[in-house]
């Protein structure tokens, strides 16, 4: 299910507390690393901008996943970093009370370092992040939002009157 917070704060605020905890410091570490990334709700993801997409943040119920965009942010970190998935350029992190927040700092410098020196005709889509990062956009698509309309009913024989005419007294 897609979350329907459209900022990452109120997407913050809809997670059980340990989610919420843990997600929030590694928001909070991506901002502190990067300034200068504009913060987005997207696709159910926390989603971050620098020329483009760049990381995104995702909650799930036992587990927080980071997804960069750079390909070599992560390079050499194999065998180190537990959760790492290079094909889909993702750390899972499945354990919320010992977040390696030392792990998310070196990829998200790693990322912007690689993201400043690649020109602006080589930044990856939208589109291409989400199929890399094994995320389907029919998926992950925002519901509709829930309109609720008010009908007033007059007690008084409102609905005996013709449309457009104010019901007769």
């Amino acid at each position: 299910m897609v979350p329907a917070a459209t900022t990452v704060g109120g997407y913050l605020q809809s997670l059980p507390n340990d989610r919420r905890v843990a997600m929030a410091r590694v928001c909070s570490m991506i901002r502190r690393s990067a300034r200068g990334v504009r913060e987005s709700m997207r696709f159910g993801l926390a989603f971050y901008e620098l020329d483009g997409p760049i990381f995104a943040v995702k909650s799930h119920e036992k587990s927080l996943i980071l997804y960069y965009a750079e390909k070599d942010a992560a390079a050499g970190n194999e065998e180190r970093w537990k959760g790492l998935d290079t094909e889909h350029r993702s750390i899972e992190f499945k354990d919320l009370n010992c977040l390696p927040l030392d792990v998310v700092e070196t990829v998200v410098r790693n990322s912007l370092k690689l993201r400043r020196a690649r020109p602006a005709s080589e930044m990856p889509s939208q589109s291409e992040l989400l199929e890399v990062w094994g995320i389907r956009e029919e998926d992950a698509a925002v519901a509709p939002p829930i309109v609720r309309i008010v009908v007033n009913h007059d007690e008084e024989g409102a609905g005996d009157a013709p449309a457009g005419e104010p019901a007769a007294k």
